[in-house]
């Protein structure tokens, strides 16, 4: 899972690149692992419950915390 930082001080975003379609905002690094822990599970069971395929667990799951990349404006 990837927690990423933004400008705001109590804005950060989460997301699994081992899950796609799987993100979410909160309001610190705690709690978007407490958040990404619940809503994974639903993810989970809702890709399962569509037939949609779900991916293996990880054995070993890693956290990355970094400050979010600078977005260019379209022209």
């Amino acid at each position: 899972m990837s927690i990423e930082a933004t400008d705001e001080p109590d804005f950060f975003t989460y997301f699994s690149p081992d899950l796609p379609g799987f993100s979410g905002v909160a309001h610190s690094v705690e709690g978007c692992i407490y958040q990404a822990k619940l809503a994974m599970m639903e993810h989970i069971a809702l890709l399962s419950d569509t037939n949609r395929p779900v991916p293996a667990a990880t054995r070993s799951p890693t956290i990355t915390i970094r400050n979010a990349q600078p977005v260019e404006k379209a022209a």
